[in-house]
């Protein structure tokens, strides 16, 4: 799942969103468009569970922490804590609105856990945009009630990006990962890292051997995250390349690929190619049937 839009800086790659990555104008350059290589509508990836403790010291309470009675001391009490703490769920959400192959990974929870976590699921991907810290919180909320299922660590993982807590969003998606296997939503990890400040880290995302698993849909975002790690260390000829392993044509169609004309638009720009960028500016705008980035405006700028 995942469409991402919250970014840093005043670049203006298009960006993406939780359901599926949907973007727009207005992200951090190079931006991930959040989820177009993972699972699509009101949908995430994984969550590792809680550890086993093999701490053998004596708890306060006289409870001993070994292989056969994992939880920590406070457990219970922490989870009830947790629970109060959730916010409210409103009457009228329908869990019928959920894909029906994520209801099917919260079948592993008792039936009354499972309800409760897909509608907290639901609900931080309808609060994404409006309100993306009560998003994160009801995210959060599903995560501790189903903290073993793929699909709901990567939830938590994708608003966490979209709210800008990079650190967060990075921890989950790897526990999802980690859980579901495959390349994950690497674009949206190199992503957080550029967050972080970490341009370097999203670059090794890149050479790592999950980023050859990728979709086509997939490698595309990596590789708009990827040219904007490279503008971010200032060197705006590497994007281009980074984008023009691709194969960018004036005469391809598709979401994915409007996104990838955007970019490559924007990078060409960066070299002082004005003329050759407004180009694959018409062109992103022509294909960006749906309008969710700002080429049209662009072309405009550039006169």
């Amino acid at each position: 799942m995942a469409d991402v839009d919250e970014g840093r800086g005043r670049d203006r790659s298009s960006r993406g969103n939780a359901r599926g990555g949907r973007g727009n104008g207005g992200g951090r350059q190079g931006g991930a468009g959040g989820g177009r290589g993972a699972r699509d509508d009101r949908r995430g990836r994984g969550h590792s569970g809680r550890g086993k403790g093999d701490d053998r010291r004596q708890g306060r309470g006289g409870v001993r922490h070994d292989r056969s009675n994992p939880r920590r001391e406070g457990f219970r009490e922490d989870r009830m804590a947790q629970k109060e703490l959730e916010p409210d769920l409103p009457q009228d959400v329908e869990i019928s609105d959920l894909d029906p192959s994520v209801l099917q990974d919260l079948k592993v929870l008792s039936k009354d856990n499972a309800e409760r976590v897909a509608k907290h699921m639901l609900m931080a991907t309808d609060l994404l945009y409006d309100d993306p810290q009560l998003a994160l919180r009801h995210a959060r909320a599903a995560k501790n009630r189903a903290g073993r299922v793929g699909v709901v660590r990567e939830t938590n993982g994708v608003v966490a990006y979209h709210a800008g807590e990079w650190k967060e969003a990075l921890s989950e998606l790897r526990a999802a990962r980690r859980i579901s296997g495959g390349p994950g939503l690497l674009a949206v990890m190199a992503d957080a890292e550029r967050g972080l400040g970490r341009p370097e880290k999203a670059l090794e995302l890149g050479r790592s051997p999950e980023a050859r698993e990728l979709d086509r849909d997939g490698q595309i975002e990596l590789a708009i995250v990827l040219a904007g790690a490279r503008h971010d260390l200032g060197q705006h000829d590497s994007a281009v390349a980074q984008l023009q392993r691709l194969n960018p044509s004036l005469n391809s169609q598709g979401f994915a690929q409007a996104r990838l004309s955007y970019a490559y638009a924007d990078a060409l720009l960066a070299t002082g190619k004005k003329d050759e960028a407004k180009r694959w500016f018409e062109h992103a705008a022509k294909i960006d049937v749906e309008g969710v980035t700002d080429a049209a405006d662009r072309v405009a700028e550039l006169g």
